[in-house]
């Protein structure tokens, strides 16, 4: 069941199970705290508040706000998205699916990728899935870039860089 459904489910059962249920909706499905999901929705971070804490019931108005919104989060997370292709232990690394970039909450679609051509592939893949920008390594980004209509950004592994270094100079030893 998707999560507004769920929402809306529990708001005609009790107080209590819509506000059990709007908050797991908002920490688990939609992986945002009360605040983020208060500035998406244009409803007062201290209403909000009252609801999810039991201290007040939302009204009509309130409810199909939180749903609409919901329903919003729910339609961007199965349309516009970022690819990210990296080797598995480097997706196993992003641990956040949704990122708050400025105003817009933006998902995070991983495509593994263990060669040049994997990564080529991959990269056709996620455009053709419908993601609005690709995240890649340097040693693929020049080509991907010359396929794809898509912006392309270049992880740029600095401090990972630094730290194989050293690892490798200790392993020397």
């Amino acid at each position: 069941m998707i999560a507004a459904e769920k929402v809306i489910k529990a708001a005609f059962e009790s107080d209590e199970m819509f506000q059990e249920t709007l908050s797991r909706v908002i920490k688990d499905d939609l992986r945002m705290t009360a605040a983020e999901f208060s500035k998406v929705s244009g409803i007062p971070a201290s209403t909000l508040y009252k609801i999810l804490s039991g201290h007040r019931d939302s009204n009509m108005k309130t409810v199909r706000e939180i749903v609409k919104t919901i329903k919003k989060l729910e339609g961007a997370e199965h349309s516009e998205f970022i690819a990210v292709i990296a080797a598995r232990p480097v997706l196993d690394g992003i641990i956040e699916k949704k990122m708050q970039i400025d105003s817009r909450l933006i998902t995070i679609r991983e495509y593994s990728a263990t060669t040049m051509e994997e990564a080529i592939v991959a990269a056709i893949r996620a455009e053709q899935d419908g993601a609005t920008a690709l995240v890649c390594a340097p040693i693929v980004s020049p080509t991907v870039e010359k396929v794809l209509t898509i912006p392309v950004a270049t992880i740029m592994p600095r401090d990972s860089l630094i730290a194989a270094i050293e690892l490798a100079a200790k392993k020397i030893r």
